[in-house]
């Protein structure tokens, strides 16, 4: 992209900015230690939201030690006036045990005296710090000029054409810093951290619609769009896919077995006729028998024991 059209982009979105939103001056009297752990509060958040956590915090317990060996519970449950209370208090116990454990204490005020560049650095080795944390310690606490940006902020950066896709993933957005003056540092990164802030609370709205509109006319492609993850749920798991290997195919295999089944108790019916069949049988037998001595008694007679028996009856 172009430096000249970057550049004209970045005072449209200031312009815009400065339209819809109101400066907030946070005080500078502040410790950098109190820098770092508003600035890990903040990143998500309003101002005004931010205070009264912050304020809680600084009167509610007796040290940064108490808050530091508090759980995550307990100062997830302070902080839930925030956008992202677990993240920031995450944020908040990670760098004070890591500020701990670098100094054994929680002074960080030598750091004012260093090179700007050598606090940035340690700032950023620090466990829990991140780029937006570092930006605010470094614009508020150590007098440098550093435009603290949150995810909300790129977003809009990226939606309205100031920065590529590229550029976004990286976090960084190009010349920001010599588009705003260092005098008006601090003026104009409170009005681009709210802009940043409005899209994360509802990046469907059509507050946030209107304004990027309004920067950029020909965004609309690339306004946020809500997921299709509703649409796209009864694809995966349509219940055809698992029927035919499950529904189909054991009707199949268990038909047959029935067919054979059915028919091997139609033949225990045969055997109970086989069993009434004897009886015609049994009768058979007698008539047999009859048959027999009807042919006994039809065989010819001798005819010597004929006359024999023919002598014995005549002397009567």
């Amino acid at each position: 992209m172009a430096s000249n059209n970057r550049a004209a982009r970045l005072t449209k979105v200031l312009k815009i900015a400065k339209k819809y939103y109101k400066p907030f001056e946070a005080p500078r009297d502040r410790k950098v230690l109190e820098y770092l752990v508003y600035g890990c509060c903040l990143e998500n958040s309003l101002h005004e939201e931010v205070d009264r956590v912050f304020g809680a915090l600084t009167n509610d317990y007796f040290d940064w030690n108490e808050v530091r060996v508090s759980s995550l519970r307990e100062l997830s449950d302070v902080m839930k006036a925030l956008n992202d209370p677990e993240e920031s208090a995450t944020r908040v116990k990670r760098v004070l045990q890591s500020v701990f454990e670098t100094h054994y204490s929680f002074d960080l005020e030598p750091m004012r005296k260093q090179n700007l560049g050598q606090t940035v650095k340690q700032l950023e080795k620090f466990n829990g710090t991140t780029s937006f944390t570092v930006a605010y310690v470094t614009q508020y606490g150590l007098g440098g000029h550093s435009i603290p940006i949150n995810q909300g902020l790129l977003e809009v950066m990226r939606v309205v054409g100031v920065v590529t896709d590229s550029e976004a993933s990286k976090g960084t957005v190009p010349g920001l810093e010599r588009a705003v003056p260092k005098t008006k540092g601090i003026e104009q990164g409170s009005l681009l951290h709210q802009l940043g802030v409005e899209l994360l609370r509802s990046p469907y709205g059509p507050n946030i619609r209107k304004l990027l509109l309004e920067i950029d006319k020909t965004c609309k492609d690339r306004l946020p769009k809500r997921s299709t993850k509703k649409a796209k749920e009864p694809a995966p798991a349509p219940p055809v896919k698992q029927a035919p290997p499950a529904a189909v195919s054991p009707p199949k295999v268990t038909g047959k077995p029935k067919k054979t089944v059915a028919t091997k108790p139609a033949s225990p019916p045969a055997p109970k006729k086989a069993e009434k069949e004897p009886a015609p049988a049994k009768k058979a037998t007698p008539v047999k028998k009859a048959v027999v001595k009807k042919a006994k008694a039809s065989a010819p007679v001798d005819k010597k024991h004929s006359n024999k028996k023919l002598t014995k009856k005549k002397p009567r």
